[in-house]
């Protein structure tokens, strides 16, 4: 197989970008970036560590950040499995994309920056849900933000299909995992109930 291992390669394969693909960068929130962000309830964290590579899905009940200024964006770390992978790499290596989505809209926005972790008192208790506060936020600052090609989305059909059918479920996933310690019809019949006592 024949790989591409330079950049000059690479950019005589597809050409100069348009003009509108480098203008639409912005270093901080801009009114039209504020309310796309403002309606997104889930994007996707990606980070960087030495252990490599991490992306993790983010949602939330309402917009999945906050903005704390127009150059920094906070998110609340609600409870998952406490692997800790993000996390972790946010500690050790700031770099983060974020990628948010909207149903429906075909459009992406990405945010690119760094991002530390905190348990200030005061954050955490902005983000309260129920009763319950994030453990920690994950407070990012911008260094550049962007609307990206909504062609994959277009492409994909993300929103206009159910394919939930054609999968295993977590259930049969973790069966096969465990060389069935886990019981796939006994996870799936009561995970929904044992997710909404944990879900903040």
């Amino acid at each position: 197989m024949q790989t591409i291992d330079d950049v000059e390669t690479l950019e005589a394969l597809y050409g100069t970008p348009g003009d509108a693909a480098l203008r639409k960068v912005a270093r901080r929130m801009t009114p039209a970036y504020r309310r796309w962000i403002a309606a997104s309830r889930f994007c996707v964290l990606a980070t960087v560590g030495p252990e490599g590579t991490d992306a993790s899905p983010r949602g939330d009940d309402g917009p999945v950040v906050a903005e704390l200024d127009p150059g920094t964006l906070a998110m609340p770390d609600w409870r998952g499995n406490n692997r800790l992978d993000s996390l972790r790499n946010i500690v050790r290596d700031g770099r983060v994309a974020l990628m948010f989505m909207v149903p429906g809209e075909a459009t992406v926005v990405r945010v690119n920056g760094r991002a530390v972790l905190t348990d200030d008192a005061e954050l955490r208790a902005r983000f309260e849900q129920k009763g319950r506060q994030p453990a920690c936020v994950i407070v990012i600052e911008i260094a550049e933000i962007y609307s990206q090609c909504p062609k994959s989305m277009i492409r994909s059909g993300l929103w206009s299909r159910d394919d939930g059918a054609s999968v295993p479920s977590l259930g049969d996933i973790l069966a096969e995992m465990t060389g069935g310690d886990i019981d796939a019809r006994d996870w799936d019949k009561t995970y929904p109930a044992r997710a909404l006592q944990t879900l903040w």
